[in-house]
């Protein structure tokens, strides 16, 4: 659902982003009725032009997160900063400068693509009727939708609803994004234009949150991660930060499987697994090429050796014990 309010012009596309940061919450806490804790003393850092991961299993407490930051539900506690200015104490000064796309969108079924894009934008108090026509169409253009821009909505596939979406969102100029599964509904063509889209409005200075289960979508596309779980914050940085909380795996490819996986463990190597014919450790702080050469010294015969940098899906894992999935 697009989100949108007066005043406050967005910055024009390629001007230096602000230093600090776009959102920013301390101690963001959401108790519903009954005593259940959704968010629990969140404190999110958001970089202004960064695009910024926002990672946890289902019931996490992600988009409930999303929900208090543009102000659709009160906080508990806590305080939330979007664009430097106060939420939602501010909103009116704020909002007319964040897109944003959460929990599916929300359209007229009896019309087309083009006339929903042209109420929202009617009323928008910040739009400029005299460009809606230039504009509406450069959204539609933006994200793929020209050729159905006049058929309804009720036609539209999920992956068609999500990109017109992402249209509504986009059809003014914004400072910052929150987007909640954007690619939900697409095939894997539209989810690598959605990917490009969102990559192209970094480079022009926007600020992006991306809430996904896609591991692989944020690996390609984002310059910062926040992990959440049960609803608290358990590690948020740049995407080198978080991969090096996870240590480096050797694999040894030989013939002789158990003595190579023996001599990892007398080196104390952890997570050490022999399979098929190669072995595979967890490096730890240990040097690789002291581990090759006590390898050859053993008498294993290593035909290949390769040192591999830990991957957000290993991260998450040790970071909540859960599995998530990877695939794009």
């Amino acid at each position: 659902m697009p989100v949108a309010a007066p005043p406050q012009p967005a910055r024009s596309a390629g001007t230096p982003a602000p230093v600090g940061t776009a959102i920013s919450t301390t101690g963001l806490t959401k108790r519903f009725r009954g005593g259940q804790v959704a968010v629990d003393g969140l404190d999110l850092a958001v970089p202004w032009g960064g695009v910024y991961g926002f990672l946890g299993p289902n019931g996490s407490g992600k988009t409930t997160t999303i929900r208090m930051l543009l102000g659709l539900i009160g906080a508990t506690r806590g305080e939330i900063r979007l664009l430097g200015e106060a939420m939602p104490a501010q909103a009116t000064r704020v909002l007319s400068r964040v897109g944003a796309l959460i929990e599916g969108p929300a359209f007229h079924t009896h019309l087309s693509g083009q006339a929903n894009l042209a109420r929202l934008d009617a009323a928008d108090r910040t739009a400029d009727p005299a460009t809606a026509r230039d504009r509406i169409g450069a959204a539609l253009e933006r994200v793929g939708l020209v050729a159905a821009a006049g058929k309804r909505y009720r036609a539209y596939s999920l992956g068609m609803r999500q990109r017109l979406a992402l249209a509504a969102a986009l059809l003014q100029p914004r400072d910052l994004l929150i987007l909640d599964e954007p690619t939900n509904g697409l095939d894997p063509q539209g989810t690598r234009e959605v990917r490009a889209l969102i990559e192209e409005l970094a480079r022009d200075g926007t600020t992006v949150l991306l809430s996904s289960h896609l591991l692989s979508e944020i690996e390609q596309v984002c310059t910062h991660v926040g992990v959440m779980h049960v609803g608290r914050m358990v590690a948020q940085g740049s995407i080198a930060e978080l991969r090096s909380l996870a240590a480096p795996t050797v694999r040894v490819t030989t013939a002789e499987v158990e003595r190579a996986a023996a001599t990892c463990r007398q080196l104390g190597l952890a997570d050490v697994t022999g399979q098929g014919d190669h072995v595979t450790a967890a490096l730890g702080d240990a040097v690789p090429e002291d581990v090759c050469a006590a390898l050859v010294r053993a008498g294993v015969p290593v035909r290949g050796f390769a040192v591999a940098s830990a991957q957000l899906e290993d991260v998450f894992v040790q970071l909540t014990g859960e599995g998530f999935d990877v695939s794009g």
